[in-house]
């Protein structure tokens, strides 16, 4: 019998108001806290107020570093641990999407490790980071329970997977109507990358029982709530279940790794600054048809899954069903449907694919592409 481990933070808490409960959790942590943002959205829509009036009524000092870009760059790690270290701060309150969620990964783990972020692309952590109580406001990418962070080198041109058991959140906070004011391509977006994450962790090579049941169940919900809320941005039964169904695929994705979709969905990030939840919509598709052969009972059970009739056919018709029902919902998003419509240069796909190719996503695919498969993936989606 093979040994699994499945990793998960400490404490979810969520449903309707979780959120005046931070600072109350927060006491166990210290008494003085960095607040990671980004630079507007959360302002807009009232979500950072409601975490600093938390704070404030459980007498915690906050520092706010309002700096997040859409893509965390190493450059906002460093400023923010710059910061956080002259402030000598307890702990991070992380509030916004994935980009939020993983500069404050970035900068918990950079206060009690030496070097910098640059150095840990391939490598673990020696220390764990500072405590994170993450609270997302959008309903996509796991990374509040998740042990991974994505980080851009500006300079080098290529997204930074770290990861490791130092910088999983203590704590996730999951409040449905902090969502609300997600726009609707944002909330698209997110939901197709929450998505792309449960197919891949349970097609993956890594993939696992207890992952299974976590990816199963998230594609489930997303496919029932995703075009709900894409329709109607306030229906807060469908945006509650967009939450659990992303932490879902978290737990999933983390333990099982993404694969193919991941590692080609990067470049697009780095070199044409395509939003990851957008650049993953935009492949999954076309990399579900590549992969097929290799997994199509699998895939047939993500077609019944996500509603198809697939009982008593075969496996090859039951995956074919599957790609259709993806292509199906993908389509509902309303999302751009090419690579040329997101600004993406025909040109620069050769150097895209051979950035792809030795991504580790890849070693988790369950079929090996070579630079060519790739090429030709990327000029069909274009």
């Amino acid at each position: 019998m093979s040994c699994f481990i499945f990793r998960s933070p400490v404490k979810i808490i969520y449903g309707m108001d979780s959120t005046t409960v931070i600072g109350r959790e927060a006491l166990s942590y210290g008494k003085k806290a960095m607040l990671v943002t980004g630079k507007k959205s959360s302002k807009k829509t009232g979500a950072l107020y409601k975490v600093l009036d938390s704070l404030k009524e459980n007498n915690i000092e906050t520092i706010l570093f309002d700096e997040v870009e859409s893509d965390p760059s190493v450059k906002t790690v460093r400023k923010g641990t710059e910061k956080a270290k002259k402030q000598c701060i307890d702990f991070i309150v992380a509030l916004g999407g994935g980009s939020a969620l993983d500069t404050a990964k970035g900068i918990s783990v950079m206060c009690t490790n030496s070097g910098d972020i640059t150095d840990y692309e391939k490598s673990d952590f020696k220390n764990a980071g500072l405590p994170i109580i993450a609270v997302p406001t959008t309903a996509g990418t796991g990374s509040e329970i998740s042990k991974f962070a994505v980080i851009t080198d500006t300079e080098k041109k290529i997204k930074m997977l770290i990861g490791g058991e130092a910088i999983i959140p203590k704590i996730a906070i999951l409040d449905p109507e902090l969502t609300i004011m997600m726009p609707k391509s944002v909330t698209a977006a997110t939901g197709m990358d929450a998505l792309t994450h449960a197919i891949e962790a349970y097609i993956s090579k890594a993939s696992q029982p207890m992952t299974d049941i976590y990816a199963l169940k998230a594609i489930e919900l997303i496919s029932k709530n995703l075009p709900k809320v894409v329709l109607d941005g306030e229906n807060l039964e469908a945006r509650e279940n967009m939450l659990i169904a992303q932490m879902y695929a978290g737990f999933a994705f983390s333990n099982a790794s993404v694969a193919l979709v991941h590692a080609m969905a990067r470049p697009l990030g780095a070199y044409f600054d395509v939003a990851h939840g957008l650049a993953n919509a935009l492949l999954l598709p076309k990399v579900m048809e590549f992969n097929r052969p290799a997994c199509k009972q699998k895939l047939k059970q993500v077609a019944k899954t996500m509603g198809e009739k697939v009982h008593g056919v075969s496996d090859n018709e039951g995956s074919l069903r599957a790609i259709k029902s993806i292509s199906n919902l993908f389509s509902e998003t309303g999302l751009p449907k090419s690579l040329k419509e997101v600004g993406v240069l025909k040109e620069s796909i050769k150097d895209m694919a051979k950035d792809a190719i030795v991504s580790g996503s890849v070693l988790f695919n369950p079929r090996k592409p070579s630079l060519e498969e790739i090429i030709d993936i990327y000029e069909k989606v274009y």
